[in-house]
């Protein structure tokens, strides 16, 4: 190997040039203003639904429980992800609603960091539904998570996106 090729910067930005992992140097980048959207979906059976709805899930306040843990694991995404940076998380909203077939997640995370908050994003969706699937698993062990997926993202040097087709936040 030359030690131009040594030197060149990986196609993937998270290997080194013999393909070790690594974590990207964002150093010198300016910090800015970003944000992410993600979404995800708990189905749940219809028992389920009606027993959310009515408050009467023997663990207690689903929801309020949910959106805890979905901020809680926005802020801790860099614990779990061994190649995520460890930024400020200036905001996190985690909204849950309930719906015929089970329970929509959406969480939106704001920065003024080095990088994007994406992994934050689809952490905090994650982990809140999850949250609900174990507050639920009682009700019913068949609860399953669906759909999580980044519907929106501001800031960075790739500027602004949006899933196509999806409603924007």
């Amino acid at each position: 190997m030359t030690t131009d090729e040594q030197d060149a910067e990986p196609p993937f930005t998270h290997l080194d040039a013999a393909g070790h992992a690594r974590m990207v140097d964002v150093t010198l980048k300016q910090p800015t203003v970003r944000s992410a959207t993600a979404r995800g979906f708990v189905r749940c059976a219809p028992h389920v639904v009606a027993a959310l709805r009515g408050g009467a899930v023997p663990k207690g306040d689903v929801l309020a429980v949910a959106r805890i843990a979905g901020i809680q694991a926005a802020k801790r995404t860099p614990e779990l992800l061994p190649l995520a940076h460890v930024i400020g998380v200036h905001g996190a909203v985690v909204d849950l609603t309930i719906g015929d077939d089970g329970v929509a997640v959406e969480a939106t995370v704001r920065t003024a960091d080095r990088t994007g908050v994406e992994m934050e994003a689809l952490t905090a969706v994650s982990v809140a539904a999850l949250a609900v699937v174990d507050m639920v698993k009682g009700l019913d062990k068949g609860t399953s998570i669906e759909d999580v997926r980044i519907v929106a993202k501001t800031g960075g040097k790739s500027g602004d996106w949006a899933r196509p087709g999806e409603a924007q936040p």
